[in-house]
């Protein structure tokens, strides 16, 4: 899974339990996006980081996002900076997203769009949409 490619970003939604993480280009191209345990999480960026070469790491700056910033400074291997961005209404949004992304199949698909529920956690689709959020927020 070599795939050095410059000026990627990632994206980190932290929590408590499970992180989502997520890797784009300038572009908005996703390369990556997976759900993670909290306690892989500086381990598993650590990888990404080196793996695809990022300049940047966003995070959503709202329940743990404090304390996970102090302790990714203090812990990545590599120093990338990172940018707090808002995440307000993100997993309502996400779960939108989670079905554009995967249409529901089968009798999920006469469900109202408000009531379905995703199959699994959508912490990597939140980190998407923080890296999406950052490039609007410097255009």
């Amino acid at each position: 899974m070599n795939q050095k490619r410059s000026s990627m970003i990632l994206g980190f939604d932290p929590g408590r339990d499970k992180c989502g993480v997520a890797i784009a280009d300038k572009k908005g191209d996703i390369y990556y996006h997976e759900v993670i345990e909290s306690s892989q999480a500086i381990l598993t960026i650590n990888y990404l980081i080196k793996q695809f070469s990022i300049i940047l790491l966003v995070m959503g700056n709202q329940t743990t996002s404090k304390q996970w910033k102090k302790q990714l400074e203090n812990e990545l291997l590599i120093t990338v900076p990172i940018t707090l961005i808002d995440e307000r209404n993100s997993t309502l949004e996400a779960r939108d997203r989670y079905w554009e992304m995967y249409p529901p199949q089968g009798l999920m698909r006469l469900l109202p769009k408000g009531m379905r529920n995703p199959p699994r956690p959508i912490d990597d689709i939140v980190a998407i949409l923080l890296i999406e959020r950052y490039f609007n927020s410097i255009k």
